[in-house]
């Protein structure tokens, strides 16, 4: 009987398609993918896939909750819907400093508003005023400001000065936010990162418009570029080894020929034909496709068959 692999996706329109026919291909007939469907979702209840990708659930907690119940039933979900609901950017900060991932310098920032429900004695453990002329001094300005948990350069703001940020700041609302040293940069990649050992390495300009991100060069050269991406492979594998995501980007701004981890929360990452190019587009549904199949010939009805990244199984 041929083993099912869903993709469970929202607006996207190039990805889940092409994904779908490349699995099809390559299954030949013992693994079919297709659209997940649901018309009900009973606890426990197995649905049949033996592996789901994940392009959605971040923004419908309906299908995280789906995917944690097919995850019990077997289900490889890729990404962990347990992990994924716990991880977030400032945490993944803390844990690159641990296993040696050059970064920009981070802190975390109280919520300018507080959350619904709390009052001033809530937050007695909480110095006021911080510690500013320490963080000012620390991070440096120009600076970046960036939700701790977000996504999709939502709520990213440059800024230019103590007084700035507190102005931009005060727009944020209940978002805890972190502050991050500005990196100028010589070179900028994103990094696909697939079964933690599938790489594939874009020239990438973050401050072009959408369409024209990925239209970019190397301006590194020769050996020199050969070392660097040698240096940007291995720390992508040693990142996502950690964080235990097997479908993830990961950024890197190179400075003075360092390459700084900037971004590696994305477990829903752009593969949209249309902005990442039809090179990068090709590349991301082989090897997808490929994983997917990987990954289900391991799936065994009610046996537990999802995996946890090296700091959750204290590996590191």
């Amino acid at each position: 009987m041929a083993k099912k692999i869903g993709i469970l996706f929202g607006m996207e329109d190039t990805f889940p398609w092409a994904f779908i026919d490349k699995v099809n291909e390559l299954g030949k007939g013992e693994y079919i993918a297709e659209p997940v469907m649901i018309d009900k979702l009973e606890q426990g209840a197995d649905y049949g896939y033996a592996v789901i990708i994940d392009r959605i659930s971040q923004d419908v907690p309906f299908y995280r909750a789906y995917l944690k119940n097919a995850a019990v039933n077997g289900t490889y979900v890729i990404n962990n819907p347990f992990w994924w609901s716990a991880d977030e950017k400032f945490f993944n900060n803390a844990l690159m400093s641990k296993i040696g991932i050059p970064l920009p310098k981070t802190v975390l920032l109280p919520s300018h508003e507080r959350p619904t429900n709390t009052t001033e004695t809530s937050f007695r453990n909480l110095k006021f005023p911080h510690d500013w002329e320490y963080i000012f001094n620390y991070i440096g300005f120009p600076a970046y400001m960036k939700p701790h948990d977000g996504g999709g350069w939502r709520n990213v703001y440059r800024v230019e000065s103590p007084e700035d940020m507190w102005a931009k700041h005060a727009e944020t609302e209940q978002l805890v936010m972190m502050v991050q040293e500005e990196i100028v940069f010589e070179d900028y990649y994103r990094v696909y990162c697939l079964g933690r050992k599938y790489v594939h390495i874009m020239p990438y300009e973050p401050r072009n418009p959408h369409p024209l991100r990925y239209a970019t060069t190397h301006k590194t050269e020769g050996k020199e570029l050969e070392k660097l991406l040698k240096t940007i492979t291995d720390y992508t594998l040693k990142m996502n080894e950690a964080l235990g995501y097997d479908f993830n980007t990961v950024e890197f701004a190179v400075r003075d020929g360092i390459p700084y981890a900037i971004d590696f929360c994305n477990p829903a990452p752009d593969a949209d034909r249309n902005s990442v190019g039809e090179e990068n587009f090709q590349w991301i549904v082989e090897h997808a496709a490929k994983l997917a199949i990987e990954k289900a010939k391991g799936y065994k009805p009610g046996k537990i068959n999802i995996e946890w990244g090296t700091f959750v199984t204290n590996k590191l």
